[in-house]
């Protein structure tokens, strides 16, 4: 049992550790919030410390926020939509044996290990490609004209390349929650006579409701910084940028940097209240 003396000693040792994690943690959140209140614009020699609420004032009236969240909201809420139904699907058919079971739960596995710059190449230039695109040449082996994806359908084109590379992750989480679905209330189920769609409804997707709103809550905390798909494949044009593009284009392509310091404030509060907000619905799930 632990005393009083030997609990003061233990939080005395890890003191050093706990500071050194708040001061690199805090460091750079103190310096962008101090920049937030500063006409900072480097290239143009220009530095005046405080100008209150300035940079927060013309970030949240420019015409480019609104569209940039919604943006950033349509999506999320696309490669959500995506990856949770896919995520199902695949769970319950890996979860059925097969021959080669284990190699082929490697290959659903790994575009989740492959970098976001990586796989927004890969999709650029190899699918998505006017000239050279498999999608091309099955537009032409099926006598139509080429589509491009990355001018006419730019958001439902990068919500593809993201979701494709979170679907594993989706896969894996329910996968596991499938296994642990015990067999006999299925079979039970089966031997009563329930068709397979009942037994889905009424069994299988109750029991794997903690894990999509676990998948829900991690995958929106990420999804909500996606830049280098948008970046690689249509650089912020088409209506793609979001707000963390916004964020990158104020700061180093405006050479703005207490502009985008606001913005990148503004980002960090939107994403607080967003987590939250879904932290609450997990701690209900989970206390079901």
């Amino acid at each position: 049992m632990s005393t009083t003396h030997s609990r003061s000693a233990a939080q005395f040792m890890i003191a050093p550790a706990v500071f050194l994690l708040l001061v690199w943690m805090l460091i750079p959140l103190c310096m962008t919030l101090y920049f937030s209140f500063a006409d900072y614009r480097p290239l143009r020699g220009i530095f005046e410390a405080w100008v209150g609420f300035d940079n927060y004032g013309r970030f949240l009236s420019s015409g480019s926020f609104l569209k940039a969240v919604s943006t950033t909201l349509w999506m999320v809420g696309g490669i959500l939509f995506i990856t949770i139904i896919g995520g199902v699907l695949m769970a319950l058919l890996l979860d059925r044996p097969m021959f080669g079971q284990g190699i082929v739960r490697i290959l659903v596995i790994a575009p989740f290990f492959v970098m976001p710059t990586v796989s927004a190449l890969v999709w650029k230039n190899m699918f998505f490609n006017v000239d050279n695109g498999l999608f091309s040449y099955l537009y032409k082996f099926l006598g139509m004209q080429p589509y491009d994806f990355l001018s006419q359908a730019p958001i439902f084109s990068i919500v593809i390349i993201v979701a494709w590379q979170w679907l594993p992750f989706a896969t894996l989480i329910l996968l596991t929650a499938v296994q642990s679905l015990d067999s006999e209330q299925l079979e039970a189920a089966e031997m009563d006579g329930a068709p397979a769609l009942s037994r889905f409804r009424f069994i299988i997707l109750p029991h794997l409701s903690r894990a999509i709103t676990v998948v829900i809550l991690i995958q929106t905390i990420f999804l909500l910084s996606i830049f280098a798909e948008i970046f690689v494949t249509t650089n912020g044009a088409f209506g793609t940028r979001t707000l963390t593009y916004l964020v990158y284009q104020r700061v180093l392509e405006s050479q703005n940097v207490g502009l985008g310091s606001a913005g990148g404030i503004i980002a960090v509060i939107l994403a607080n209240i967003v987590a939250i907000f879904l932290m609450r619905i997990v701690g209900k799930n989970l206390d079901k």
